[in-house]
């Protein structure tokens, strides 16, 4: 009797991160933006507090700005990765905001950034809102909403795979690409900061982060590196004050020494029956301080 083996298809591998779609529309789009978020919040802390003493400022982070009323509601929002209101209370009626109503606020965001896991192609999207036919409408580009319509007044689009950075600035009825500076930053005027590239290690990621610097090129520092600034300086000022404190007691060691030697010299002369005028003339002193050396 032949016993036959029969063919098994084995299922194909799980996929892999590069292989799974990026987004549903509700997690963000890769492992960057969390902390690339935090730490252009976090540094321009420092900042805002000197703008806005009263706090009355909003910042989102990959939160919606509705600016259409449709349905379903979703279809009339962008969700930028990061972006700053300015003189708007921080919450609504005590009530943490869950998204920016653009028709109830009435001011649009100073600022929005993007970070593009892809080519970009997405965020520089002008395609018009349009209706061309009776219950069609082509939903627009993302550039095109902040430009025509929320009116925003700088766009920056980072493509965190490349390390590109683009930055537009409003300039009439549209956007205007700016040109970096001498330090291949963007100047974002009314926060008197830059926006650029830093290489650098943040929460476990080395990598390129976009960051700030102020007027002089300063890096604006996270909290966490801003105290470990003060405990590198506390701990120099501590050193110093170890070495000086060594420094003041080899000094006084010192000078005991001298006093003794000098002690045990005016001992010794006197002891061979030189007198106090020729011990004072040996040893460059008065007969006055030969007198009290020889008795303390």
């Amino acid at each position: 009797m032949t016993e036959t083996i029969a063919k098994i298809d084995l299922p194909p591998p799980f996929p892999d991160h590069t292989q799974l779609p990026e987004s549903d529309g509700t997690f963000v789009k890769n492992f960057q933006e969390h902390p690339q978020s935090i730490i252009l919040t976090d540094s321009l802390g420092p900042i805002l507090l000197q703008i806005h003493p009263d706090g009355q400022y909003a910042i989102g982070q990959d939160s919606g700005i509705y600016w259409r009323e449709t349905e379903p509601p979703e279809k009339g929002a962008e969700a930028p990765d990061w972006f700053y209101v300015p003189n708007v209370p921080p919450d609504l009626n005590g009530q943490i905001r869950r998204s920016y109503v653009l028709w109830r606020e009435h001011l649009a965001p100073l600022i929005a950034i993007e970070f593009a896991s892809g080519n970009g192609d997405e965020e520089r999207d002008r395609t018009p809102l349009s209706y061309p036919t009776e219950g069609e409408v082509i939903r627009p580009g993302k550039f095109w909403v902040y430009e025509r319509i929320i009116r925003i007044a700088y766009y920056a689009i980072y493509e965190i795979g490349s390390g590109k950075l683009e930055v537009y600035s409003l300039a009439g009825a549209g956007y205007q690409k700016l040109t970096p500076n001498e330090r291949g930053h963007y100047l974002i005027p009314p926060l008197k900061v830059e926006l650029g590239l830093w290489q650098g290690s943040y929460q476990n990621q080395t990598q390129l982060w976009l960051r700030w610097w102020d007027e002089d090129g300063n890096l604006l520092l996270t909290g966490s590196e801003r105290a470990e600034v003060e405990s590198a300086r506390a701990e120099r000022a501590e050193v110093a004050r170890q070495e000086a404190e060594v420094a003041r007691q080899e000094a006084e060691a010192a000078l005991a020494a001298e006093v003794q030697a000098k002690r045990n010299t005016i001992s010794r002369l006197l002891a061979m029956g030189l007198t106090l005028a020729q011990v004072a003339e040996a040893l460059n002193m008065t007969e006055a301080e030969v007198t009290a050396a020889s008795q303390d």
